[in-house]
């Protein structure tokens, strides 16, 4: 099965002025282009080469796991991102209340904790069982699929999804990215 590299869910320059055309050409264009390029050259001939995306990230290691990895996390990520933000429904906003007593609280916590991922990595919003939310961090490709953990939210914390835009200011970059959320798309990651 060829896995294939899936349209934005909005144009390149709809997160302007938060995330740049520039950005998206590169971040997506090549970075996630090249990932699933390399997936497919990697699974070609392979007893990998009729599995699901998933079934690749829970079985595989080295090269095609970091391909496989970083493909599944910046499609998830993408549509974690939308132009028209909005605010978390009243039902989400009480469950990240259960847990951080309030939005801003959470925000704070999730953005420390993007902010202290050392080096390439992803920070996730997860479940981690039926109604219980925890922000952890991964290094590298890791996904919290490898933890048997639900990913609900993601922040891709790898210097090229910010460096054009915020060049070492990550927590600039942390900071525009609750201006994208796509809180609908968070909380059907919850059903």
């Amino acid at each position: 099965m060829e896995h294939k590299l899936p349209a934005l869910p909005y144009s390149e320059s709809a997160l302007e002025p938060h995330m740049s055309t520039e950005t998206l050409q590169y971040h997506h264009g090549k970075h996630h282009k090249a990932y699933v390029e390399k997936l497919n050259k990697l699974i070609k001939g392979t007893k990998y080469e009729y599995m699901s995306l998933e079934e690749i990230i829970l079985s595989a290691e080295g090269p095609l796991f970091n391909n496989a990895a970083q493909h599944w996390n910046h499609t998830f990520f993408w549509q974690c991102l939308t132009p028209d933000a909005g605010q978390p429904s009243a039902k989400f906003k009480a469950m990240i209340e259960k847990r951080w007593k309030t939005i801003d609280e959470f925000k704070e916590a999730f953005a420390k904790s993007a902010g202290e991922n050392f080096g390439s990595g992803w920070t996730w919003l997860v479940e981690d069982k039926p109604g219980h939310l925890d922000i952890i961090n991964t290094q590298n490709a890791d996904t919290p699929k490898t933890k048997g953990l639900k990913a609900i939210l993601a922040v891709d914390v790898w210097e090229h999804a910010y460096y054009i835009d915020y060049r070492n200011a990550r927590p600039n970059y942390l900071n525009a990215f609750w201006s994208l959320v796509n809180w609908d798309f968070v909380e059907k990651n919850l059903q």
